[in-house]
């Protein structure tokens, strides 16, 4: 049974139909990246798994469990997703933050003070931050800030986490230094992420799995290497390009010219 899996999934906004009966299944402990071009429904389904939207048809299963018969807290203790372009009051500490993670798992009493800080101080050792944790967020470079937001998701102990472009905007430095962690973190801790990337060589190198989204359809889902092909990026990008295997076997892509896509 798939941890987390979209049967017949339809979403999106009032009466526009995004996403239009999608299926995908996402094993435990895989690295799930999704890909397609702009307004192909991506960020949609994201969401649409992390219950931040209703789906208009269709189900979203974690556990082999309807998503919408889980309480929120419980949810939250099972899935952490993280928005595009996330953004923290300005007097807020990274420290301050990361706390806000261990919501899901406090009730009128409170929460165990001894494992909320345990958590806290793993969450911000995972993410090299353990040194920044007194500045005020809105302080950090745009890594440390990514960081300091998966910190946070982090310390409400997830097995799953969404991301939605976690590299945006971050220099190639930047970029690499965020997908090695999150690497690290799906090795260490069997932690099951799903994000939206844009870039196609590094959803080809950190991925177990890429899904392709065309048109709010799921155009195809599998390994790197069966999935990222000059068809698949002549009929769904509309790009001729050129492909090659690197030292691991993992495709790499470098585009040549704009074709009409098929």
């Amino acid at each position: 049974m798939a941890l987390l899996a979209a049967e017949k999934l339809a979403a999106g906004f009032g009466d526009r139909t995004v996403i239009r009966e999608l299926s995908l299944a996402v094993e435990q402990g895989m690295i799930l990246s999704i890909i397609g071009p702009n307004g192909s429904g991506k960020s949609t389904l994201l969401k649409t798994l992390a219950r931040n939207l209703k789906p208009l048809e269709g189900s979203v299963l974690l556990d082999g469990g309807d998503i919408r018969d889980c309480g929120a807290k419980k949810l939250a203790r099972q899935l952490a997703m993280l928005h595009q372009g996330s953004r923290a009051p300005n007097d807020l500490t990274v420290r301050e933050l990361v706390e806000y993670g261990r919501f899901p798992h406090q009730n009128w009493r409170g929460g165990d003070a001894a494992e909320d800080r345990r958590v806290l101080e793993w969450a911000l050792g995972q993410m090299k931050l353990s040194s920044l944790a007194s500045r005020q967020v809105n302080t950090l470079s745009g890594g440390e800030r990514q960081r300091a937001w998966i910190a946070m998701a982090l310390a409400q102990k997830p097995r799953v986490l969404l991301l939605d472009e976690p590299t945006t905007h971050l220099d190639i430095c930047h970029q690499l230094e965020i997908m090695e962690l999150l690497r690290r973190l799906n090795e260490a801790q069997r932690i099951t992420i799903v994000m939206v990337l844009h870039d196609m060589n590094c959803a080809a190198r950190y991925s177990d799995t890429v899904a392709v989204l065309a048109r709010g359809n799921l155009y195809a889902a599998g390994p790197p290497a069966d999935v990222i092909t000059p068809r698949m990026l002549c009929e769904v990008f509309g790009v001729e390009a050129d492909i090659w295997p690197d030292s691991q076997g993992r495709p790499v892509c470098l585009p040549r010219r704009l074709v009409a896509p098929l």
